[in-house]
């Protein structure tokens, strides 16, 4: 890779968060300015996202797969924190939401699924082990689309759960998931034999900077236009998601002293625990019947107050967790 492009890729690393807060900033004054484009990147949103997957997946060796399913404390304490210390914080919110359906059915499919995409660069820049985490990933990703159907049925019943219907959990499981996970492992296998699959790796691995800030950006664009009247809805929740990101610092501090973990993995589990997978249940919201629409407002709402959290946590994870 040339000198020049490597110190492009470095300072875009450097500055992700800033270009992350520009890229919805951007989205947000497109989809404003030109609200016909909302369509076309509504369109956009599955495949932008799942090329974002198989750069993130690429990076995981199916080697470190299959070790991260051997790493006893690290994983468990990432599945206690996601799918135990979670929804039990979710559950002592859930009374205090507002009372609309679809707004409850957007909080709950945006917080009770765990990032798998940008909480990798977060819990780096705190000093977080974002090898363990990666590697952590495809479980956590298999996991939320086995239990957040159960999890839908447990806090709204079979009534509203109903409405969920099961096809667009398949299409992402298969789309942003399977054929992402699959595609990166033959790409390793590749890059195993050949030395123009190394080089195809290594530049693609230069690209998950700004593919999420085009995936960020392709969202807001998308969803700025349909704000409407589902403005004041997604504000209501804003607080209850701050107060999310304020809780579960705490609450993965105590899942790290339960597994004794190190200052690295320790950060790494207080990230997975606080950040949400956004992104990828944006598709599932968008696809709920018109009289849910509201739902995808408030998942996006989500992830404006979480990009602005993680500017505090990548300062105040390490406060929490000093290194020894």
């Amino acid at each position: 890779m040339p000198q020049e492009h490597q110190g492009l890729v470095a300072k875009l690393e450097r500055h992700q968060v800033a270009v992350y807060v520009g890229a919805l900033a951007a989205g947000a004054v497109i989809g404003r300015a030109a609200p016909a484009a909302g369509t076309g990147a509504e369109h956009a949103i599955t495949p932008v996202l799942a090329v974002l997957l198989y750069v993130t997946f690429l990076q995981v060796p199916a080697a470190d797969l299959a070790r991260s399913l051997r790493s006893g404390r690290f994983l468990a304490a990432a599945l206690v924190v996601n799918f135990v210390a979670v929804p039990l914080v979710v559950a002592a919110m859930f009374a205090f939401l507002p009372a609309d359906r679809a707004v409850r059915l957007g909080v709950l499919l945006v917080l009770l699924t765990p990032c798998v995409d940008y909480v990798i660069v977060f819990s780096g820049l705190a000093g977080g082990s974002s090898r363990r985490l990666l590697a952590a990933t495809p479980v956590l990703l298999v996991a939320q689309m086995v239990l957040l159907p159960g999890f839908l049925w447990l806090f709204l019943g079979p009534d509203l759960a109903e409405a969920v219907e099961a096809g667009p959990f398949v299409e992402a499981f298969a789309v942003l998931i399977a054929a992402p996970l699959a595609l990166a492992w033959l790409t390793q296998a590749w890059a195993s034999r050949r030395p123009a699959g190394r080089a195809f790796t290594a530049a693609a691995g230069t690209t998950a900077v700004p593919l999420m800030a085009a995936t960020l950006l392709t969202v807001v664009a998308s969803q700025v236009p349909e704000l409407g009247g589902g403005l004041a809805a997604a504000a209501r929740v804003v607080p209850f998601y701050v107060l999310f990101l304020v809780v579960m610092a705490f609450m993965g501090l105590a899942v790290v002293r339960l597994f004794g973990l190190d200052a690295p993995a320790g950060r790494a589990i207080v990230f997975t625990g606080a950040t949400r997978n956004s992104l990828v249940v944006l598709p599932l919201a968008l696809a709920l019947p018109d009289t849910l629409a509201v739902a995808a407002l408030v998942v996006l709402t989500q992830t404006l107050v979480e990009v602005i959290g993680m500017v505090v946590y990548v300062r105040a994870v390490p406060l929490l967790l000093p290194a020894r």
